[in-house]
């Protein structure tokens, strides 16, 4: 009996490996200039990533970490303030909150999609709330226009955690292009990934930019760069990861387009038992990962395991309930429920109908 190929969690090799060349080509023309840092490449892609965003501007930073906490510094957010997140986010948007002395306030999120819960967000207001952050999970954007809602009514800033949603778009607008400002990760596994750590931070305010820009910068002084005038740190993109995202940018948006389509795919055959995330109807997502819910999760993957298809988990610990963040916790049902049922299933651009259909038989028979 021939053993079938294995069908990866994401196709990096595949991804990558088609424009091999091309990465040859523009590492070697930063070798050419030795301009590593704040090279040209740098400047081009923070300007043709602005446009793609449907924004004023961009700055390339290290990581999309630093993205977040450099987009709260810029707005001066800090300790005595509250930062409303959704419980169910990678730990990274909390750290930000933390990093820069506030205070995070978790909230849960939507039974559906697994997004922030509006209504959910406006109880969580007080006083000392600064922010919102929308974290667009697993390539969807939030209910922006409900969220704004809030930010306007009580005097908040939107800030989009939008490292899994790179073109994704609401009621036709990009992420990055909605809040006072938008964090991304070009981690390489994104749908715009790096060959290496790296990010970005996308705003309509170009005054903000600038500040954000000199916070990263050691918090160089816009007249000298021998006066530093802003407590700063060092966080920037380089010119090789910048010029690989320039050539991946080209390709984004018919990359999410494979992803659309193996998305699609699954809806159409996965068994009953297990249920996709939903999607608003406003949205078009760009599916960073294919998450369902399932019932005893652990005999699905042990079946995934057996037939050689990867799997994730996105994520099995809400951010409340980590042992580092407890002294914030309350009880939040909905993500709670979700994270013992939530599972990933193989996504890629380059997924193919006949890897989809196989990661679906699998499925059925694992709950037959």
């Amino acid at each position: 009996m021939t053993t079938p190929e294995p069908v990866p969690f994401l196709d990096l090799a595949g991804v990558n490996g088609v424009l091999r060349g091309d990465f040859e080509r523009a590492y070697a023309e930063v070798l050419e200039h030795g301009r590593f840092i704040n090279g040209p490449e740098v400047g081009r892609f923070e300007a043709e990533y602005a446009d793609y965003c449907q924004a004023r501007a961009c700055v390339g930073v290290g990581n999309g970490t630093d993205a977040l906490e450099l987009i709260l510094a810029g707005l001066d957010i800090g300790p005595g303030d509250e930062v409303i997140v959704p419980a169910n986010t990678f730990i990274a948007t909390v750290e930000a909150v933390l990093y820069v002395g506030a205070r995070p306030r978790f909230v849960d999120v939507l039974p559906d999609t697994l997004l922030i819960d509006p209504d959910a967000a406006e109880a969580a207001v007080n006083k000392n709330t600064a922010a919102i952050i929308g974290v667009h999970l697993f390539g969807q954007m939030v209910d922006v226009e409900r969220v704004l809602e809030v930010t306007r009514k009580h005097g908040l800033a939107f800030i989009e955690d939008a490292a899994q949603a790179h073109g994704a778009r609401f009621a036709g607008q990009r992420a990055g292009g909605v809040g006072v400002a938008a964090g991304f990760s070009f981690y390489p596994g994104k749908n715009l990934g790096a060959l290496g750590d790296a990010g970005a931070v996308v705003t309509q305010d170009t005054a903000l930019a600038d500040k954000i820009r000199r916070i990263a910068d050691h918090g160089r002084s816009a007249e000298s760069r021998f006066s530093h005038d802003l407590v700063g740190r060092n966080s920037r993109l380089d010119s090789v990861q910048a010029g690989a995202l320039s050539l991946k940018l080209r390709g984004l948006d018919e990359g999410n387009k494979g992803r659309v389509r193996a998305w699609e795919q699954y809806v159409n055959e996965l068994p009953a038992a297990v249920v996709p995330v939903g999607r608003h109807a406003k949205a078009e997502a760009v599916y960073h990962v294919a998450v369902v819910q399932v019932d005893d999760r652990d005999r699905v993957c042990k079946a995934l395991d057996e037939a050689r298809i990867g799997w994730g988990l996105h994520y099995p610990t809400p951010c409340h309930l980590d042992a580092a963040y407890l002294e914030f916790g309350e009880s939040l049902p909905v993500v709670e429920r979700a994270a013992d049922r939530i599972l990933s299933l193989p996504m890629s651009p380059t997924l193919s109908e006949q890897q989809v259909a196989r990661v679906c038989d699998v499925l059925r028979s694992a709950t037959a």
